[in-house]
């Protein structure tokens, strides 16, 4: 059973983190983070499937398909090293050498993460001399993981982190994670940035599958605006230092055990990104029930999610629920509008590791379509949940059994704003 427990990317036994102010671009805060783990981990990995990759992304896609074993991230923010030819390349391994030499480990060990404005080349003197201040602060106590989260924050209005507990082999796994991303969401893998530590023992290919699955059903199924950057980067790290036997293969009580844990995390960090969408004051959760395939399931929830339509209605806290009904019917999949239900659930706690499905009481939930029309609900009860911090649509189909759930958030003016002067 997976417990939630405090901290983030230093919950996991062996793991320390720190960060630095290196005046990459912001002033007056942090901008750089460090991971680091003094035993080997294995690693895995997820990309943006954006054909305009950032060095970052080639840099660590690399080390993961060469299985190379892995002891330490560096992460800046600011400058997403992004659309910088061979000299942004080479950055990356001019960064992991710098970090190697002084953590004594092999540059070929060192993953690199940047986030940031486009198509500027990284400050490498500022980022050594970050390098330089990151190494002898890090440390493993809670608060080291969540400064690292602070640091690698753009827009974010706030970090986003998270750990979890479970149990494999009769010995207590421990898997936490920070992530950071607010605009430029829409991961196809997978600006957003992830790393989750554990400190499971567990082979590579088996890590790879887990996280690969799990990708798909948490961080590819959040948006804040349908833009998927060119950084977006998942790193899962496993240090083996709880002590478990080794799992090696992706069947079993044990295996079945971490991706539970593993999935909880990335879930609760996709959850955070999406309700921090920049210029969001709402997180929109829409979960589709009944449906013939998970395909489709899947897609008829991130077209409600997406639909710009709903996302301002949301944000007026306007019952137009005909924006729904029309996001879901353009969304490619065929069924009849005649059998279906719409509606709006008042309060989607204590799903956890029930799929994202709200509760079957229906005191909780609000009618507001069925039938091929509008139910009889009440306008003032609906505005009301539309005025929550979390607005959760349910949309129960007829048609087999797959359920799928999406994250994003509402439009709002504010999301302009942020995004017409994000250079200046």
């Amino acid at each position: 059973m997976v417990k939630k427990t405090e901290g983030g990317v230093t919950a996991a036994k062996g793991f320390s983190a720190a960060s630095a102010a290196a005046r990459i671009k912001y002033q007056g805060r942090t901008d750089m983070a460090m991971i680091f783990s003094a035993s080997p981990c294995t690693a895995a990995g997820t990309f943006t499937r954006n054909v305009v990759k950032a060095a970052p992304v080639i840099w660590d896609r690399d080390r993961i398909r060469e299985n190379q074993p892995v002891h330490a991230v560096v992460v800046n923010s600011g400058i997403a090293n992004a659309c910088t030819g061979r000299e942004g390349l080479e950055y990356c391994r001019q960064t992991a050498e710098a970090a190697g030499a002084l953590l004594q480990v092999p540059a070929d060990s060192v993953l690199v993460g940047s986030t940031g404005v486009i198509g500027f080349q990284l400050p490498m003197d500022r980022i050594r001399t970050g390098i330089e201040a990151l190494v002898p602060a890090l440390g493993d106590s809670l608060s080291h993981g969540t400064d690292a989260a602070r640091a690698i924050m753009t827009t974010d209005t706030h970090k986003k982190e998270c750990a979890c507990t479970v149990e494999i082999g009769g010995k207590t796994v421990t898997v936490g994670g920070m992530s950071k991303g607010s605009g430029m969401i829409h991961p196809d893998m997978c600006t957003m940035l992830a790393y989750v530590t554990t400190d499971a023992a567990v082979s590579q290919p088996v890590l790879q599958k887990a996280v690969s699955a799990i990708v798909e059903e948490t961080f590819n199924m959040i948006s804040v605006d349908g833009d998927t950057s060119t950084n977006d980067t998942l790193l899962v790290l496993a240090n083996g230092e709880a002590g478990n036997t080794p799992v090696t293969e992706a069947a079993g009580a044990d295996y079945e055990a971490l991706y539970e844990a593993l999935r909880a995390v990335c879930r609760d960090l996709a959850m955070q990104m999406a309700g921090d969408g920049e210029g969001a004051t709402k997180l929109i959760e829409c979960t589709v029930t009944g449906m013939d395939t998970l395909e489709h399931a899947r897609t008829l929830a991130k077209s409600v999610i997406t639909s710009s339509l709903t996302k301002a209605a949301v944000y007026g806290s306007d019952a137009n629920w005909g924006r729904i009904l029309c996001a879901l019917g353009y969304a490619g999949v065929d069924f009849d509008p005649n059998d279906l239900q719409l509606y709006f659930v008042e309060d989607a706690a204590g799903t956890a590791g029930n799929g994202g499905v709200p509760e079957a009481d229906s005191s909780k939930k609000m009618l507001i379509f069925t039938d091929g029309a509008a139910a009889d609900y009440s306008e003032e009860e609906a505005t009301a949940l539309l005025k929550k911090e979390k607005v959760t649509i349910l949309a129960q189909f007829h048609m087999g059994a797959e359920t799928a759930t999406a994250w994003g958030c509402d439009l709002t003016y504010d999301y302009v704003r942020i995004n017409a002067d994000y250079r200046s």
